[in-house]
């Protein structure tokens, strides 16, 4: 098996090479067109950047037929997700990141950013209604974003409103009763006040049958988001944006089967449910001669409910009586506010030499939390509080015509509060700094060099579970040293944009999820979770990517993420081993074609290799690769188009537990148990615009 998936990987990438190579001639050949970065201080040419990143645009995200962040991510080199819930709540770049939460309090490695909004640790909501793109950043974000982006950083960007009047209905129609309607008007209130509304509904029955219960919509979607925007041009110097979002989820979950299929036994199937409300605010300034003051403040209100039937089966399955459910319920409150002064031309430092940025930023979260557990006599509840205070400054230094020295640092101080209803308490602090060192060299017009060196930093904290053993009460801060060298280019009159970038991580005290499984007295079992750290990891790896014009038609792209990653920890059960989530190869291959006259095509081909789903225990994923395609017709006014993900109906896994007896069918023997992917999804899709 694993040698068909290299063969097919290898043959892929041929593919590409081969239609590289092709020569057009220069009467039918499109330039490729510049992308630009919205998420660093100063937006920017995506290859000017001296940093790994993937943008992956409206184009593709509307031809994947994506709905959510998930559908897109394997379009990223080096970058994951984890199941374990209906949406993925939780991203991995570079196999580092958070796979599932319970009861204790999270600190996310990868920050989740959506229009400013800090949606970090909760992604399910992170919807692509109207998105102009997704930006990953991958590699520690110390100077951009602080604590929770020691991974990196995943930037949604919606559109903006427009100074023209502009609109569009669109609805979908697929198997397992999906469906989706959206719509979005946009243009001018009047001379200075533009506004953008979007709104979708989106279903679907799911991919699980029950058959205790007889139904086959235990694991449905049901997914609502409304977004409304305003650009107000307050004067000639002030513009202001103003962003409301509300996205309503409520989704089942019954996701995992003693007989490791799409078929569960359950009899209080779960649910995944998520109502987020958000107000954000974004000012820029410009009536100083020296410098831009941006401003940006934003609030979500977000409640949070988990739950999932314990013994995925009905009541009566186990001869001892053993039934139980587990339900979390957060109430999640998270503010932001940032002051960023950006020097405007002319007023450069260091004799002319030196652009620079200055800021200040505050985020302050608290979250309730109810745990509701079948074996508990009483609900647990905790309120975890927490806030983050930073001042970071960044100079990008002119060294001389070609050359330029990039230079950040990023001071923060972190403090929390935690109190529960067992009687654990802490109040841990911190100041943790990050930065980074980046120098580039301008080898033509078109193409850079550089050479990376960032650190990045993740709060220590504690685990509340009084049955711990002592010494894993409390874990230490990680650190996480980058070290990064690339190249981004445009080849052949700009038909062909590429960037490449090796990499070298250091982390120490690598905070990793653990857990212990305690056997009650009627012999059922409970697992707790909890955090510890290893001594040291390493991370270290390759990512390309490529698009190539090969004429006014044909469109090709690829990626590939190579990584190889381990944990060291003497006379630790992962001593030596690889990180959980963290794939040794991920690549995507794929063409868009334009037939003319209206007509289109995209195929596209993404894999990735096998990789554990813990550190503690041995289960593992498949490698995979997953078929996706679109073809469709497009005139001024309207649009339609069938496609399809995952064609060849592959199974694969998105997440996965360790060997433990849960079916007395079989005594109870110790065996993996795992939640599968999507499976084949066909739908057409219709387009109105007006």
């Amino acid at each position: 098996m694993k040698t068909f998936r290299l063969t097919t990987l290898a043959g892929a990438m041929l593919m590409a090479q081969g239609a590289f190579a092709q020569q057009p001639s220069d009467s039918d050949v499109t330039e490729m067109t510049a992308v630009v970065v919205t998420g660093e201080f100063r937006e920017a040419e995506l290859q000017e950047i001296p940093n790994s990143i993937s943008v992956i645009d409206q184009q593709t995200i509307n031809a994947r037929g994506a709905e959510h962040l998930e559908d897109v991510l394997g379009l990223a080199p080096n970058v994951n997700f984890a199941g374990g819930s209906s949406r993925a709540r939780f991203y991995q770049i570079r196999g580092i990141g958070e796979r599932s939460q319970f009861v204790e309090p999270l600190n996310p490695s990868v920050g989740v950013l959506v229009d400013g909004i800090d949606m970090s640790g909760i992604g399910s909501g992170a919807t692509l209604l109207d998105v102009q793109q997704v930006e990953v950043f991958r590699g520690p974000q110390g100077t951009l974003f602080g604590a929770n982006a020691l991974a990196g950083l995943i930037n949604i960007k919606s559109n903006d409103p427009t100074d023209y009047r502009t609109g569009s209905i669109e609805t979908t129609l697929g198997n397992y009763d999906t469906y989706s309607v959206k719509g979005v008007l946009s243009g001018p209130i009047s001379d200075r006040v533009g506004y953008r509304l979007a709104l979708q509904s989106y279903g679907s029955d799911g991919y699980i049958s029950n058959d205790f219960l007889d139904r086959d919509d235990t694991n449905d979607r049901d997914e609502q988001t409304l977004r409304g925007k305003l650009r107000i041009e307050a004067s000639e110097d002030l513009t202001i944006d103003l962003t409301a979002l509300l996205v309503d989820i409520d989704n089942g979950y019954d996701a995992f089967s003693l007989d490791n299929t799409r078929h569960t036994l359950s009899d209080e199937p779960g649910h995944d449910r998520q109502e987020t409300a958000a107000l954000a605010f974004a000012s820029s300034w410009s009536g100083n001669d020296s410098f831009l003051v941006e401003t940006s403040l934003s609030f979500a209100d977000s409640d949070l409910e988990y739950g999932y039937d314990e013994d995925w089966t009905f009541d009566g399955f186990h001869p001892f009586g053993y039934s139980s459910t587990d339900n979390y319920i957060r109430d999640r409150q998270t503010a932001t506010g940032e002051i960023r002064l950006v020097s405007r031309p002319g007023a450069e430092i260091f004799n002319g030499t030196t652009q620079w940025v200055a800021g200040v930023y505050l985020n302050d979260q608290s979250v309730d939390l109810t745990r509701e557990y079948t074996f508990n006599a009483e609900d647990f509840t905790s309120k975890f509080d927490s806030t983050r205070t930073a001042l970071y400054g960044q100079l990008e230094t002119w060294l001389s015509d070609d050359w330029t020295l990039t230079t950040g640092l990023r001071v923060e101080r972190w403090d929390a509060d935690y109190r529960d209803s067992d009687g654990v308490s802490s109040d841990p602090s911190e100041t943790l700094w990050g930065g980074r060192v980046a120098l580039d060299y301008m080898l033509n017009d078109d193409t850079i060099l550089y050479g990376l060196i960032s650190r990045g930093y993740k709060a220590g904290g504690f685990n509340s579970d009084g049955t711990l053993p002592e010494a894993l009460r409390t874990y230490d801060t990680e650190y996480m040293w980058n070290y990064e060298t690339g190249v981004k280019g445009s080849w052949l009159d700009n038909r062909l944009q590429t960037q490449l970038a090796l990499f070298y991580q250091q982390r120490r005290d690598v905070q990793i999820k653990g857990s212990r499984v305690v056997t009650r007295d009627d012999g059922s079992s409970e697992f707790i979770d909890f955090i510890d750290n290893s001594s040291e990891g390493t991370n270290y790896g390759i990512e390309l990517e490529a698009n190539l014009a090969v004429n006014s038609q044909l469109t090709l792209f690829g990626a590939l993420g190579w990584l190889q990653t381990d944990l060291q920890e003497e006379g630790a059960s992962w001593d030596g081993r690889q990180q959980a989530h963290a794939p040794n190869y991920q690549f995507l291959i794929g063409a868009h074609y334009d037939y003319g006259n209206g007509w289109y095509a995209r195929v596209d081909l993404e894999g990735k290799d096998e990789f554990y789903f813990s550190d503690r225990h041995n289960a593992e994923s498949d490698a995979y690769e997953l078929l996706n395609a679109r073809i469709g017709y497009r005139t001024p006014d309207w649009e339609l188009s069938l496609w399809g993900r995952n064609l060849t109906d592959e199974d694969y896994y998105v997440r996965g537990f360790g060997s433990f007896g849960n079916d007395p069918r079989k005594d109870y023997v110790t065996e993996p148990y795992y939640q599968f992917g999507d499976p084949r999804l066909i739908g057409v899709t219709a387009k109105l615009m007006f």
